[in-house]
């Protein structure tokens, strides 16, 4: 079967050409023509012999994966969702912006993390994407996006897509190794988050093997709350998770780790939780993303789950901006095509009973239905 390409990094790549008899430059001029110029016909790759462009197209391909639906939501928001094989699909979504363009990739499809406010946990775990099939999703994304005068508009890329990346931690590394590689994309780890929900041997693993940008999703100041909305929370408690952020930081490209905070109206999101947040990050340096929760369809007929308030939203901010922390409100993009952050998942069924239990928490209920005194 031909190797897709597009499955090695740069140091893969030279080892596939050193095997096969030829110089490493040959794999930089191949990586350029796949990742900058776009090329998927190797007899257009004019600069290699024609002996080795023959025996790329007998040896090798570059696959992405492929497009079911391309929409644009009236504020420019685009989401493109790709096949993931049989029965599977993910989404990328790509945010404009007047300083910069975002693409939003996703690393697996599904997602086994579940967490309660997520659309794409609710649909289960079916496999991790490959390197081409994250790396694809950007490709993909600067072909369509460019124009005569921007060759390459996505400038930041985010892994906060379907799936948790540090679960599909090689594949994931191999990807965030093409999207640095100045002979690929070359973006730099300042322009490059990763989000996790707090995998904290991966984390390390992070650190070590290619530290970007990282992002947190909390969500709950303390464990109790955490463990309900983020059940990996009950294999790697906050405090544990909060020793990995400090291990990270002095290998990241920030000097802050950004926590993200899903805004659930009577949840999480009193002033005495915030005060509950800013203790429990005191010796993190950090910054806070507030992200007002956006509905699903199981959210909205199966579970308590709603968005806070704008209000509520902005004195939970102003308590956490009180302390001198820097404090963001995300705006929500692409709602109107289920792009928008917890959405990538469309329409799905709800697979476990845990989100009918915080219900009932929220509502004052026990589990079994009679009410507490």
């Amino acid at each position: 079967m031909p190797t897709n390409l597009l499955d090695l990094d740069g140091a893969s790549l030279r080892t596939w050409f050193a095997q096969r008899g030829h110089k490493e430059f040959r794999a930089r001029q191949v990586s350029k023509w796949m990742h900058q110029r776009l090329v998927d016909d190797f007899e257009q790759m004019t600069d290699l012999a024609r002996d080795l462009r023959e025996r790329l197209v007998a040896e090798a391909c570059i696959q992405e994966p492929q497009v079911i639906s391309d929409r644009t939501a009236a504020d420019g928001t685009r989401k493109w969702l790709f096949s993931a094989g049989p029965g599977n699909a993910v989404e990328a979504v790509f945010i404009p912006e007047e300083q910069r363009g975002t693409l939003c990739v996703s690393t697996q499809a599904g997602c086994a993390v579940d967490c309660a406010f997520c659309s794409t946990g609710k649909q289960g775990f079916a496999r991790n994407l490959t390197p081409a099939e994250i790396v694809g999703q950007l490709r993909l994304a600067n072909r369509a996006l460019r124009s005569a005068t921007d060759e390459r508009p996505v400038t930041n890329v985010v892994l906060m897509g379907m799936g948790e990346p540090l679960l599909n931690f090689d594949n994931t590394l191999a990807a965030l190794r093409v999207m640095l590689d100045d002979d690929a994309y070359g973006l730099s780890r300042r322009r490059v988050t990763l989000s996790t929900s707090g995998v904290v041997p991966m984390m390390d693993r992070l650190a070590q093997s290619c530290p970007v940008a990282l992002a947190v999703s909390l969500h709950a100041p303390n464990d109790r709350l955490r463990d309900e909305l983020v059940p990996l929370n009950r294999k790697y408690p906050l405090a544990e998770l909060m020793a990995a952020c400090q291990r990270y930081l002095p290998h990241a490209p920030r000097d802050f780790v950004t926590f993200e905070y899903v805004m659930l109206d009577g949840v999480n999101d009193s002033d005495a939780q915030a005060h509950e947040l800013l203790a429990l990050t005191r010796d993190v340096p950090c910054k806070f993303n507030l992200i007002p929760f956006n509905p699903f369809s199981v959210s909205t007929t199966r579970t308590a789950l709603r968005r806070s308030p704008a209000a509520r939203i902005r004195q939970f901010a102003a308590v956490l901006a009180a302390s001198g922390r820097v404090v963001t409100t995300r705006k929500t993009r692409g709602d109107d095509i289920d792009a928008a952050c917890g959405q990538l998942a469309g329409s799905v069924a709800d697979r476990t009973a845990r989100v009918v239990r915080l219900e009932r928490r929220v509502r004052g209920l026990p589990a079994d239905g009679v009410a507490l005194a």
